[in-house]
């Protein structure tokens, strides 16, 4: 199912705005000092109140709520930094004459061909190996033509 492309009412969607000032602000020294405080706060009253299990139920409530809430936020701002990362690397490849195009868009690869690509730069890799230069490179490209040319030197007439 392909992601709708974002537009400009998208951006003035006023529960990303939301989400996006809430996840950066949640992730500031002050919000932790904040709830660092709320812990501390609520440690300091459990003498108050016999430690009765009214007491442990707010604690447990209002952490509850919160991390239900933040999880969603937190998934949301993950997704977009995810997507843009993908999209930065897609760019790259697509841009490098050398790297191979089959690699744009690899997240939307199923995980058999993701474990094949796997295994395939698992033999690149040891292809650099045994070259006793780990700095060269092997494109998919440059591997399937040199495993070509040496397959029909293998079988070639003597």
């Amino acid at each position: 199912m392909p992601v709708p492309l974002p537009t400009d009412s998208a951006r003035s969607n006023l529960f990303a705005r939301f989400a996006e000032r809430v996840t950066a602000w949640s992730g500031s020294t002050l919000v932790f000092c904040m709830a660092l405080g709320t812990v501390l706060t609520w440690a300091l009253t459990g003498p108050m109140f016999h430690y009765s299990e009214t007491w442990q139920l707010v604690i447990n409530t209002g952490t509850t709520i919160v991390t239900f809430l933040m999880v969603f936020l937190i998934q949301r701002a993950q997704n977009k930094d995810s997507l843009v990362l993908h999209l930065k690397l897609n760019e790259l490849l697509a841009a490098h004459k050398g790297a191979s195009n089959r690699l744009i868009n690899a997240q939307d690869f199923s995980e058999n061909e993701i474990h094949l690509l796997h295994r395939y730069f698992d033999v690149l890799a040891e292809m650099a190996r045994k070259d006793h230069d780990l700095g060269r490179t092997h494109s998919v490209e440059e591997a399937e033509d040199n495993h070509v040319a040496k397959k029909q030197a293998h079988h070639k007439p003597r």
